[in-house]
């Protein structure tokens, strides 16, 4: 949005690319604002400008439509990840230790000649990760 914003004086005009603003967050543009600051705003490929009455009226109309779309994907995602729950699927990234893993780290943490790097070496996990999972080693430390 920093690319779109209008200059600071009246009279002047902003014309981003292709209607990028408009694309991205046509609410924030604000048009409104720069109207009330002599500021207008002029699409140089979809013949856009907001200093003209049919020129607000595509604007809102682009910005609406922008809105309800946002809106309808919103609603999609949400009822998606409704259904996935609902068939029992597990979502979000996989955990980084198994049960196995992490009973198979605390075995080797009592041996006095292990280290937590070559523990984590061995088992294919970071330092941080096996310290996430084992937080009783962090507070041994």
């Amino acid at each position: 949005m920093r690319r779109c914003r209008p200059p600071r004086y009246r009279g002047r005009r902003t014309a981003p690319d292709r209607g990028q603003c408009l694309r991205r967050d046509p609410p924030a543009v604000g048009t409104v604002d720069l109207r009330r600051r002599g500021i207008g705003f002029r699409s140089l490929h979809e013949a856009l400008d907001t200093t003209t009455p049919g020129g607000r009226l595509v604007f809102h109309v682009f910005a609406a439509l922008a809105e309800f779309i946002r809106e309808l994907i919103v609603d999609g995602t949400h009822e998606g990840l409704t259904a996935a729950r609902a068939r029992g699927q597990r979502l979000g990234r996989p955990p980084a230790m198994s049960d196995e893993q992490v009973r198979q780290a605390r075995a080797l943490l009592t041996r006095p000649d292990e280290s937590v790097s070559s523990i984590a070496r061995l088992l294919g996990v970071s330092r941080t990760t096996l310290y996430k999972y084992l937080p009783e080693v962090g507070a041994k430390s």
